[in-house]
């Protein structure tokens, strides 16, 4: 499912126009960015749980080459499934 189906099928599900379901589908991105920069959780409690984790810098392997380089260290988005949502996939 890509962003202009979700858009669609929230707009039908809660019967609002594509526009309005765009700009909240757009805040709810928005504010999930917003709080993983500032380095907070985002907690849907049965669907998952938004997170940042620190990856730490590391030595790796130039495929082409075999010439080793080094990785350097970086925080990225992580997402953990709730319960719920495990138990319906």
């Amino acid at each position: 499912m890509n962003k202009a189906e979700l858009i669609s099928r929230i707009s039908d599900d809660v019967n609002i126009t594509r526009g309005q379901a765009n700009a909240a589908l757009d805040s709810f991105v928005n504010a999930v960015m917003e709080s993983l920069k500032g380095g907070d959780k985002v907690t849907l409690v049965g669907f998952g749980t938004f997170s940042v984790s620190k990856r730490q810098a590391r030595n790796g392997r130039n495929p082409q080459t075999g010439q080793t380089i080094k990785i350097k260290a970086k925080k990225v988005a992580k997402f953990k499934a709730g319960k719920e949502l495990s138990a319906r996939i």
